[in-house]
């Protein structure tokens, strides 16, 4: 696999009124290409901060990020984002919002709607093509925030807690879809999380951040085998390792 994102030397300061907060100090890692990266850390630590910066969505103050060799300089289509709240339009059905990105992007009306269907199945949701996401439980609607996000077509996807709203056996479910589809159809994936299981279930490898300012404390390749088992003792030793060396860097 080769590098495809680079982070060299980034930082995020905030000025306001009450001063300059640094949000993001002098962060370092690379991505491969395909790879289910995951970044654990604890809440409120500037993970989403982190997330938009490599989505454009926020100006660096310092460093420098590229994918694909190129430098991010604001957003694109090239960087799929899927927060925890799904913000689907609400007067469009679950066609009208997959279907939304592509035809934005100039597709024929016929084009757009092969390509939402396409992820629509992908995603588990054929026969809601019509519903309006006022009828759909959480889980539904985020299979929906996934669809649209794919169905963009971007290089990268970008999840910020995508689940952490769920309870916690659509949690879990909603795991095994996210992986059932990367493995389907691959991207190269961050994924923010401060749940620690969700961590070692989804991720080919964790990087581990510290508290506000968010820097990179340490680095975990995941090596189990997928289907991950919770309670498989593999699975909770590394837990415990992993859990050990947070608490100690707080």
């Amino acid at each position: 696999m080769s590098k495809y994102i680079d982070l060299k030397n980034v930082s995020k300061t905030f000025v306001s009124k009450r001063g300059v907060h640094e949000v993001v100090k002098n962060v370092n890692f690379t991505v491969d290409e395909n790879e289910l990266l995951v970044i654990f850390g604890p809440g409120q630590c500037g993970k989403t901060t982190l997330l938009n910066l490599i989505a454009g969505l926020e100006p660096i103050s310092e460093g420098e990020i590229t994918v694909a060799g190129k430098k991010v300089e604001k957003a694109g289509p090239a960087r799929g984002v899927v927060y925890q709240k799904t913000a689907l339009f609400p007067w469009m059905t679950v066609m009208g919002n997959v279907s939304y990105g592509p035809t934005s992007c100039g597709k024929k009306k016929v084009d757009s709607h092969e390509i939402a269907q396409h992820y629509i199945d992908l995603v588990g949701l054929s026969g809601f093509e019509k519903s309006f996401p006022n009828q759909l439980s959480g889980g539904m609607a985020q299979r929906v925030g996934i669809a649209r996000a794919y169905a963009n077509q971007p290089a990268v996807l970008l999840m910020d807690e995508p689940f952490g709203h769920l309870d916690a056996q659509t949690r879990y479910l909603m795991q095994e879809e996210l992986i059932r589809v990367w493995e389907q159809e691959k991207r190269t994936i961050i994924f923010v999380t401060n749940n620690i299981e969700e961590a070692i279930y989804l991720a080919d490898r964790i990087i581990v951040i510290t508290n506000c300012p968010t820097t990179v404390k340490g680095e975990y390749q995941i090596r189990l085998p997928r289907p991950r088992v919770y309670t498989d003792p593999d699975f909770l030793k590394l837990r415990a390792e992993i859990s050990d060396f947070v608490d100690k860097s707080i």
